[in-house]
């Protein structure tokens, strides 16, 4: 039987020496990741342009956001995170959010696998995530993930309700048109 890694915590992460890759902290364990290529990128800042209107009266609109979810053991990058004002004043400008932010939108990209968002969306949902959305670009829809589990698939000419973030509406047609 093989050993089992010896988890890193976040501290110990931080202090890893630069290899100039891209990488997380998964549940104790560092994870390469890869980097958004153009087209993932732009969909990245739409969204922020798009959501930063809506949302202004709620908190702030970032994309490459850190959080770490479960604060010893992870430390991840969403592609874009919405938090609220009175949270995200707290932050320690020495560390990161702690919890996962009020909404986190994963671009869906060919690294993703279905497994890993939705286990994902799971950590995020059960650590302060309200919403978990998954941007699909192959079939331009968006699915909304609740805390409760309930998820809502949705494609022009439909919109993405923001009533949880003090916001009106997101056309699915503005996000990828």
């Amino acid at each position: 039987m093989a050993a089992l890694p010896d988890l890193i915590t976040v501290q110990q992460f931080r202090r890893m020496p630069d290899d100039g890759r891209a990488s997380e902290l998964h549940h104790g364990e560092v994870v390469a990741v890869t980097r958004p290529k153009a087209k993932h990128y732009d969909l990245q800042r739409r969204f922020v342009r798009l959501l930063e209107s809506r949302l202004a009266g709620f908190g702030q609109v970032g994309m490459e956001f850190p959080y770490r979810p479960v604060a010893e053991f992870d430390l991840r990058v969403a592609d874009v995170a919405v938090i609220s004002q009175a949270r995200y004043d707290q932050i320690d400008p020495d560390d990161n959010l702690h919890g996962a932010p009020e909404l986190v939108i994963e671009i869906k990209s060919p690294s993703n696998t279905d497994r890993q968002l939705r286990e994902l969306a799971s950590l995020c949902l059960a650590n302060g995530c309200s919403e978990f959305w998954i941007v699909d670009t192959d079939d331009a829809s968006v699915t909304v993930i609740h805390r409760d589990g309930s998820s809502l698939r949705l494609h022009s000419p439909q919109s993405v309700p923001l009533t949880a973030f003090g916001g009106d509406v997101l056309p699915i047609a503005e996000i990828f048109g």
